[in-house]
């Protein structure tokens, strides 16, 4: 069973957040902030598990919510991964949206790093900072303990654009926390651990 609940509160926010790689559900994401909202259903959606957010501000200031709950999500995915025993280990991903096209390449292999590239021209996407957006997945990154490489190579849709990385992040993540049937109780790592 590879699931988690965690919580975070602070003088700032107060988030929760439940996890479930294995078994598929719709999405209930609910930060207050519709575009973060969208974006993280979308990452659920395509990696196919079963993920909730609860989040709340007490501060009324947007950055905060959106790092907390990025932190928490990764924690929450750190949990659930456990020893990562038996995981495929990398994923990748490409993904066509309208005008926009996205690859994302993951590295499940417990350390952390991100690099994100996504060429959004405009300041805000759907009232979303656009800074933000990529905080929010350098933190996610960090607190999960992957590494995670994000590139928008074509697209002049803001929403498209960041819309086709979540969708991309999610397939990436799946196809690297999925369990190699040929070697279930391995590590994919020729140092025999993470």
């Amino acid at each position: 069973m590879r699931n988690a609940a965690c919580e975070r509160e602070t003088k700032e926010t107060a988030v929760a957040v439940t996890l479930a790689l294995d078994f598929p559900s719709p999405p209930r994401i609910e930060t207050g902030l519709p575009m973060l909202d969208h974006l993280v259903a979308q990452w659920a959606f395509h990696s196919q598990c079963s993920a909730t957010i609860d989040a709340r501000s007490r501060d009324a200031i947007v950055h905060h919510l959106v790092e907390d709950a990025a932190i928490v999500l990764g924690q929450a995915l750190d949990r659930a991964m456990g020893e990562r025993t038996g995981i495929r280990r990398y994923g990748s991903a490409t993904l066509p949206m309208d005008d926009a096209l996205a690859r994302v390449a993951v590295d499940f292999g417990g350390r952390a790093y991100s690099r994100i590239a996504l060429n959004v021209q405009s300041e805000s996407v759907e009232g979303l900072a656009a800074g933000l957006i990529a905080h929010f997945i350098a933190s996610f990154t960090q607190n999960a303990r992957i590494a995670v490489h994000a590139d928008v190579l074509a697209g002049t849709d803001p929403h498209h654009c960041v819309e086709a990385v979540f969708k991309a992040l999610g397939r990436a993540c799946r196809s690297a926390w999925t369990i190699d049937a040929a070697q279930p109780l391995a590590v994919a790592s020729t140092k025999g651990v993470f």
